[in-house]
């Protein structure tokens, strides 16, 4: 009896499978001293993302050089220095906050003798862990391999390590030892995937454009209150986390405007400084909302210091997608967290507004504002629908906002306030000499 019940004990003992959090040490390197500030401040958002991937950020380390050294980027005695700190401490990894070449990474691996990440590396894998949807997957998936096809030759700690941790999620967990051969071959079928992807948002964006509203995305740092706003105007429930990254697939949600003019709503991903150009090229399909979009949002935490060198990187990444001509609104956010009221900076203008989505506080002129600024989406026409086509009143009920309607011996007379692309479908309709505008449309119906 003894013997049996000492079996199930041990049969019953609890087994740790969570992975132990790793301690980290952040590595930053500047090349003036007038680049000191920025360097720290990029240094302390490099600590926000290591956190966000799970780790506990023991030490920050800042090194000033006149260029980055070919071997090892920092200097051979900040090697030493940053080995020593790694036996001393128990430090797991070193997180760099520039991206390094294969050289460089392999080289400090067999210095400091444990992993060492690039800030490249850090925020695939936040993505990895961050993605839900089968196209998000993918598209980690690929800027992962992608990274990590240069970096095959010579590997030893960080691919040797394959019980997990920073660095390894995603398909570091299972293609580390795959050859370039093998790897090439699982890009290629991923560009394949994310190609029916593109093809099928392309469908839907025609189904949409069959219906046509005006497509609204937010933009903006990451943690610049993107969801937030996202729930405040469509009373929707996404996540809402002060999280680095925490909306990685794009939401589409469709909002009334105070004239009555329907929008959709698109969040998308938050931007970073030095976002990798791995993520902006494989996130294209998730991005191809803001290219499509009429009128962009840019969302800026105006209460973080940084706020300016913020909406600077946000606007690097949109010159890169090339949708700097899509006419934007500055979405200053968070202003009830500012200690001593808005930066005059920020103060309202044409093209910008003071809001607080948590509060509410803005809202209402955020709102104004944007129906502002699609005005020239939509046109105020008169039209008459014979009664043998009054089914085409439900399309027009479906696309405008009809404010009168009489009935006539030859047909139902309407006003109606109607997208421009609609208008032009229902021509042959139109009573001549009786269409009009919008104030301030800015273009004539012929």
């Amino acid at each position: 009896m003894d013997r049996r019940f000492a079996i199930t004990r041990r049969a019953r003992q609890t087994i740790e499978t969570r992975i132990p959090v790793e301690r980290a040490g952040l590595v930053g390197c500047y090349f003036n001293q007038r680049g000191r500030i920025a360097a720290e401040e990029s240094l302390d958002e490099l600590g926000a993302l290591a956190e966000a991937a799970g780790a506990v950020v023991e030490h920050k380390v800042l090194q000033e050089r006149p260029a980055p050294d070919p071997a090892f980027f920092i200097g051979k005695g900040k090697v030493e220095e940053l080995a020593a700190l790694v036996e001393s401490d128990n430090l797991d990894l070193l997180v760099f906050d520039n991206e390094l070449t294969p050289g460089q990474q392999r080289n400090l691996e067999n210095k400091a003798g444990c992993k060492i990440l690039d800030r490249t590396q850090l925020i695939l894998d936040i993505f990895a862990r961050r993605a839900r949807t089968r196209e998000g997957k993918l598209e980690v998936e690929l800027a992962q391999l992608n990274y990590l096809l240069p970096r095959l030759a010579g590997k030893g700690t960080m691919l040797s390590r394959l019980g997990g941790g920073i660095g390894t999620r995603g398909p570091g967990e299972t293609k580390l030892e795959m050859d370039r051969r093998r790897i090439r071959n699982r890009i290629a079928l991923l560009r394949n995937d994310l190609l029916r992807v593109r093809m099928h948002r392309k469908l839907q964006r025609a189904r949409r454009k069959g219906i046509p509203l005006p497509v609204v995305a937010l933009v903006g740092y990451t943690n610049a209150g993107k969801s937030t706003l996202f729930n405040a105007l469509t009373n929707a429930s996404t996540v809402e986390s002060s999280r680095l990254f925490a909306t990685l697939d794009p939401l589409l949600r469709k909002v009334a405007l105070p004239n009555g003019l329907e929008i959709v709503l698109s969040d998308t991903v938050g931007f970073v400084r030095k976002l990798p150009h791995e993520i902006v090229a494989a996130f294209r399909a998730t991005l191809e909302e803001v290219r499509e979009a009429n009128l962009l949002l840019h969302v800026i935490d105006v209460s973080n210091p940084g706020w300016r060198d913020q909406a600077d990187a946000v606007r690097e990444v949109l010159t890169q997608l090339d949708v700097l001509k899509i006419p934007a609104i500055d979405v200053y956010n968070k202003i009830d967290l500012l200690p001593a009221g808005p930066d005059p900076a920020a103060a309202s203008g044409r093209n910008r507004v003071l809001i607080s989505a948590r509060k509410g506080a803005g809202m209402d002129r955020l709102l104004e504002r944007i129906a502002g600024a699609l005005e020239s989406f939509s046109m105020h026409v008169e039209i008459k629908i014979p009664y043998e086509k009054a089914g085409v009143i439900a399309r027009i009920h479906e696309q405008g906002r009809i404010s009168s309607q009489f009935y006539e011996d030859d047909g139902i007379r309407l006003e109606v306030e109607l997208p421009k692309s609609a208008v032009r479908s229902l021509r042959r309709y139109l009573v001549r000499g009786q269409a009009t505008q919008s104030p301030d449309s800015g273009s004539k119906l012929d």
